[in-house]
């Protein structure tokens, strides 16, 4: 199998690199994290400019119709540069939920303004019994007239302060969690009844408490069938996982970069410290980290390009990603000795990142379940 990027997506790649490069430096990263909206509309309206929210929505939709593959690159330069921006709730969770299920009347209204930028998705999919899995949805849809109200709450939710409209995940049958009647809606997040409230995480990335009070959704605002959104849910989760491996390579590749630079320069007893064996020795095994992610991540980007099956692949990559990373940045701090751990270092946002992406779309022991029961255990 061919892993490498065709000619068009090695032009992605390098353009989203020497835009990021200008427009991303690790002060808007900081930066960010004390903002009360934790992204850039500047930087957000630029990527909108160039496309970049568009790159795999049909062309009919105002999209440049890319495949998924597509995005592996500009994903992993945007993890490389630890870009603060909406874009993975946006499009990942949000236009591939409508583009999978979404009424036409739904794509004509949302997809457009997605691909410019105009429109800031997410999707309210986690509670409070974190659960990747259908029995973990408790969120309640109770029909009345023609819609629905929704009671309940969702937990972990990406941008939720400043989406415009929340893709969230209700039961509406066997409340008690039995059966997988699950039903997804489309939500304004300006309805009456949705309070939402920032969480303190690890790193910058913003995650919210979404509850809904009575919140009504119109009938016309379901995604799909109702009752037959779980299979919608599964498909994005997988999209999901991968495109969030893609984004921690790009963060690895970017520390493996500055240990191996950090190691030439830095010297000790009159020598580099990159010719003693030992920095050596950690700067393989990041590499061998690296690759192992890479070749493991674009397989399965590969399958879902293509359609097929790719459960087990999916949890394969972020099972070994969640730790490759985790290691990939250890090693670093282990070259860099104490800089590594200074605010002003940017080793140090990257270890934040590593460990709070670790738990983003489920663990490695959720994954290696995962991967067991693909297995038929």
């Amino acid at each position: 199998m061919d892993l490498s990027f065709s000619p068009e997506q090695k032009l992605i790649k390098d353009a989203a690199r020497e835009f990021l490069e200008k427009e991303c430096p690790a002060d808007l990263v900081r930066e960010m994290e004390e903002d009360e909206l934790g992204y850039s509309p500047g930087l957000w309206r630029k990527m909108g400019e160039l496309g970049w929210p568009g790159l795999i929505i049909p062309e009919k939709y105002g999209g440049s119709g890319g495949t998924f593959l597509d995005l592996v690159p500009l994903l992993e330069e945007m993890g490389r540069y630890l870009a603060p921006v909406p874009f993975f709730p946006t499009v990942i969770l949000g236009a591939l939920s409508l583009m999978e299920a979404g009424s036409e009347a739904q794509k004509q209204k949302i997809l457009p303004e997605v691909a410019t930028g105009r429109l800031i998705l997410t999707m309210a999919l986690i509670e409070p019994d974190p659960l990747y899995h259908v029995s973990g949805i408790h969120l309640q849809a109770s029909p009345q007239g023609n819609g629905f109200l929704l009671y309940g709450t969702k937990i972990f939710v990406p941008y939720a302060h400043v989406a415009d409209y929340l893709l969230c995940a209700a039961r509406t049958e066997n409340v008690d969690g039995k059966g997988d009647v699950i039903t997804l809606f489309l939500i304004d997040r300006e309805s009456p009844g949705i309070r939402c409230e920032p969480l303190k995480t690890v790193d910058w990335g913003r995650q919210c408490e979404v509850t809904f009070d009575g919140t009504k959704v119109p009938a016309g605002n379901i995604i799909g069938k109702a009752g037959e959104g779980w299979p919608v849910v599964q498909k994005v989760m997988e999209q999901a996982i991968v495109a969030q491996c893609a984004l921690m390579i790009g963060g690895a590749e970017k520390v493996l970069e500055m240990t191996v630079a950090h190691a030439k320069r830095r010297v000790q007893f009159g020598r580099p410290i990159g010719s003693f064996q030992a920095v050596q020795h950690r700067c393989a095994n990041m590499l061998v980290d690296l690759d192992g992610a890479r070749f493991v991540v674009y397989e399965a980007a590969w399958r879902l390009s293509q359609a097929l099956p790719c459960a087990l692949e999916a949890s394969t990559a972020k099972a070994w990603v969640n730790q490759a990373y985790q290691r990939i940045c250890a090693n670093g701090h282990q070259v860099h000795g104490g800089i590594g751990v200074i605010k002003d270092q940017e080793m140090y946002l990257y270890s934040r990142s590593a460990k709070a992406a670790e738990t983003l779309w489920g663990d490695t022991a959720v994954h290696r379940e995962m991967v067991a029961r693909e297995l038929g255990l």
